[in-house]
C-alpha cells in the first residue's frame, strides 16, 4: 500500500491530468470553459469569485513554496524555521479559511438560485466535494499540531514531492506522516486528476492572445444622422 500510495497513485493521476487535457482541447474545446452563471445571479458571485480565486492562488503558492523550496534555501535567506512555521500556519490558516468561505458562498448561490441550481451537475457537486474536502483536510491537518513549530513536513513530504520528478520515489519517508497529512495528500491528487474533467479546466486557460489581438475601436453617431435613413435618389432593392 505504501508503494502504491506514494509510488504509483502520484504518477497516475499525473498521467489522467495530462491525457485529459489533451483530450479535452481536442475533442471538447468550445467546453473548455468554467461554465459562468453570472447571467443568472451577479450580486453573491461578485463578492464571493474573487475571495476563492484569490486565496486558492494564496493557498497553491504557499503548496509550491512548501514543497519545492528546500529549507537550506530559506535559511539561507534568514528565515529560520519557527518564524516559517508561524508564516505557514497564520498565513495559510488564512488563505484556506477565505477560500472556504468563497466556496461556500458559492454553494449556497447555487443552492438558493433556482436558474444557477438547474446549471449545476453532478460532475459540479462532485468537484466542490473534493476541493472543499482537500483544503479543509489541509487546515485540520495544519491546525492538529501547532505545538513548537508545528509538524515538520518538509523533512518528509517535501523530499517525497521533490523525488517524484526524478523518477525514484522515496516512498519511504511517507511512512511516518501523520494520518491526516496521508488523506490530504491522496484528496489532493484525486483532484488533480479530475481537473481536466470538471469546470476546473479553465485554470489552465490563459488569455495571451489578448495582448497581441488589434483594438477595438468604437466611434460615435454622428447626431444629425439618428432617426429614420434619409432618402437617397435611385433605385432600391425590392424586398421579398
Amino acid at each position: 500500500m505504501t508503494v502504491f500510495l506514494w509510488g504509483v497513485l502520484p504518477y497516475a493521476a499525473f498521467v489522467l491530468l495530462v491525457a485529459g487535457l489533451v483530450w479535452r482541447h481536442r475533442y471538447d474545446r468550445f467546453g473548455w470553459t468554467s461554465r459562468s452563471s453570472q447571467v443568472y445571479e451577479s450580486k453573491l458571485l461578485n463578492i464571493a469569485s474573487p475571495v476563492f480565486h484569490y486565496s486558492i492562488l494564496f493557498v497553491l503558492a504557499g503548496h509550491l513554496i512548501g514543497l519545492f523550496v528546500p529549507a537550506s534555501w530559506t535559511r539561507a535567506m534568514g528565515v529560520d524555521e519557527h518564524a516559517y512555521h508561524l508564516f505557514s500556519l497564520y498565513g495559510g490558516t488564512l488563505a484556506g479559511a477565505l477560500a472556504v468561505a468563497g466556496i461556500a458562498v458559492l454553494v449556497y448561490r447555487r443552492r438558493t438560485r433556482a436558474p444557477v441550481f438547474r446549471a449545476t451537475t453532478a460532475n459540479d457537486k462532485a468537484m466542490y466535494v473534493f476541493l472543499l474536502g482537500a483544503i479543509v483536510l489541509g487546515m485540520v491537518a495544519k491546525l492538529s499540531d501547532t505545538s513548537g513549530d508545528g509538524y515538520d513536513y518538509r523533512a518528509t513530504i517535501a523530499p517525497w514531492a521533490r523525488s517524484l520528478f526524478t523518477l525514484s520515489p522515496r516512498t519511504e519517508l511517507m511512512e511516518g506522516v501523520p494520518v491526516l497529512y496521508h488523506v490530504h495528500a491522496v484528496v489532493g491528487m484525486a483532484l488533480i486528476a479530475m481537473v481536466p474533467y470538471t469546470r476546473l479546466v479553465h485554470m489552465f486557460t490563459a488569455p495571451v492572445q489578448y495582448l497581441f489581438r488589434p483594438y477595438v475601436v468604437y466611434r460615435s453617431r454622428d447626431p444629425r444622422r439618428l432617426g429614420p435613413r434619409p432618402d437617397r435618389r435611385g433605385w432600391e432593392r425590392a424586398g421579398s
